[in-house]
C-alpha cells in the first residue's frame, strides 16, 4: 500500500515510518505545520493537491486532525490516526464520526466512552516500541538507581496557577476534591464533580468549548487545568519522598527544581538519549498524567522496550497486556512505592528477570510493526 504520512513534530515519526516500510508499504509525506488548525483553506487545498498527485491508498497521522478527516472524506480515502496525547480535545470534534475515520486511542476508557455513544470510528490500540532500534543502543553499566523522565507541569501551560478571584468556598472545594483524588488510583472523578463551582472557574479562567466539538466546559477544566496540576503535585510529592531515602535522577524541562539527593539533568532527546536513561537505570518510575483514564502511557512502552525495569502507578490497561510482578511492577501508594524501591534495588536477579520479561513481551506483541498490521487490518 501507499500511505500518505501527515508529518509533524510527533514522537515516533521515525519508528512508524520504519514499520510501514518494513511491512512492505510505501510512505509519502505531507508536512503539517499548523497542527492546531481545525479548518484552514490553504492547508486543505495543499493536502487535496498532494493526495491527487500521489494517489495513496490511505492517510496516517499521529493524533487526530479534523482538517485531515474532512479532506479524506471529500477525497474518499481512509484516514488512520493513532492518538498518544491525553487529554486530546480534537477527538471530540463532530468530524470524529466521518466514515473515512479509523481513529485509534491508547486509552481503553476513552474507547469505551465513544462506543457507548454509538460512535464506531474509534478503536483501542495501545502504544508501542521499536525494540529493534532500542536493542541496538549500548548504554553500558547502570549509572542510576531510580530515575524519572517527564514533566513536572510547572511550565507555561500550567493553567491552574493562572486562575484568580476564586471565592474561599471554591478554593476549599477544589482543595478537598484534589486531595481526595490524589488518594485514588484507577478512577478519576474530577470532571463529574465540578458543576458546583463551574461558573467560578469560568470567571477565574475563561475557557470555551470549540464550535465544532461536543466537549463540555467540565471536560476542559478537569483535563487541561486540574488534572495537570494534580499530576504536578503528585509527581513532586512522590519524587521528594524518594529523595529522602535514595538518590533520584530526574530528566525534565524544569531545571530549577533542587532537592537533597536529587540530580536534575534537564531534558533528554527522545530518540538518542532517553532510551539510554532507561537502560542505565535500575528502576524507572512512571507517574501517569491524571487525565489518562486506564491507558498505558507511551513512556512505559519506551521503558520496557529499552529493557528497563518499570515501576508505575496502577493503570487498568496494563492488566490486559502485561502481568504485574512478571513484566513490570505497580505501586499502590507512597509507602508501597518506597518499599518496592528498597526491595528491588536489593534483589538484582529478580529485577533483571522482570525487566527482561517486559522487554520480551513488548518485542513479541507491542512493536510498531505489529501496530501497523493491526491498523491496516481494519481497512
Amino acid at each position: 500500500m501507499k500511505i500518505l504520512f501527515i508529518e509533524w513534530a510527533s514522537f515516533g515519526n521515525a519508528d512508524i515510518k520504519d514499520a510501514f516500510n518494513k511491512e512492505g508499504h510505501d510512505i509519502v509525506c505531507f508536512p503539517f505545520s499548523n497542527k492546531d488548525a481545525r479548518r484552514d483553506a490553504e492547508i486543505e487545498a495543499a493536502l487535496t493537491s498532494r493526495l491527487r498527485e500521489t494517489v495513496p491508498d490511505a492517510v496516517f497521522s499521529f493524533n487526530y486532525f479534523p482538517l485531515v478527516s474532512n479532506v479524506c472524506k471529500s477525497e474518499g480515502l481512509p484516514y488512520l490516526s493513532w492518538i498518544y496525547d491525553s487529554p486530546y480535545v480534537m477527538l471530540y470534534s463532530y468530524t470524529a464520526v466521518n466514515p473515512c475515520n479509523h481513529i485509534h486511542v491508547f486509552d481503553r476508557s476513552v474507547c469505551r466512552e465513544f462506543q457507548a455513544a454509538g460512535i464506531k470510528t474509534v478503536h483501542y490500540l495501545p502504544m508501542a516500541a521499536n525494540t529493534e532500534r532500542l536493542d541496538a543502543l549500548d548504554a553500558g553499566a547502570p549509572d542510576y538507581d531510580v530515575s524519572f523522565v517527564g514533566s513536572l507541569y510547572t511550565e507555561s501551560h500550567n493553567f491552574f496557577d493562572r486562575m484568580e478571584g476564586l471565592s474561599d468556598y471554591a478554593k476549599g472545594y477544589l482543595e478537598g476534591l484534589m486531595n481526595a483524588q490524589l488518594h485514588i488510583q484507577g478512577y478519576n472523578f474530577i470532571q463529574e464533580s465540578l458543576s458546583p463551582i463551574m461558573e467560578e472557574l469560568y470567571q477565574a479562567l475563561p475557557m470555551d468549548p470549540n464550535p465544532d466539538g461536543v466537549e463540555t466546559r467540565e471536560y476542559l477544566y478537569a483535563q487541561y487545568v486540574i488534572n495537570r496540576k494534580l499530576t504536578g503535585l503528585e509527581r513532586l510529592h512522590l519524587l521528594t519522598a524518594v529523595t529522602k531515602q535514595r538518590t533520584l535522577d530526574l530528566f525534565t524541562i524544569d531545571q530549577t527544581l533542587t532537592l537533597p539527593n536529587l540530580r536534575n539533568h534537564g531534558t533528554v532527546d527522545y530518540y538518542s538519549e532517553m532510551p539510554l536513561v532507561f537502560k542505565k537505570s535500575r528502576i524507572n518510575l512512571n507517574i501517569s498524567l491524571r487525565s489518562i483514564g486506564s491507558g498505558i502511557p507511551l513512556r512505559c512502552f519506551d521503558i520496557m522496550g529499552s529493557g528497563g525495569f518499570l515501576m508505575t502507578n496502577y493503570q487498568e490497561d496494563f492488566l490486559e497486556n502485561f502481568t504485574p510482578e512478571e513484566d513490570f511492577l505497580y505501586y499502590e501508594n507512597e509507602e508501597d512505592l518506597l518499599h518496592k524501591i528498597d526491595y528491588y534495588l536489593a534483589h538484582e536477579a529478580e529485577r533483571q528477570a522482570i525487566a527482561k520479561n517486559g522487554h520480551d513481551k513488548v518485542a513479541a506483541a507491542h512493536t510498531y510493526r505489529a501496530r501497523v498490521r493491526e491498523m491496516l487490518s481494519c481497512l
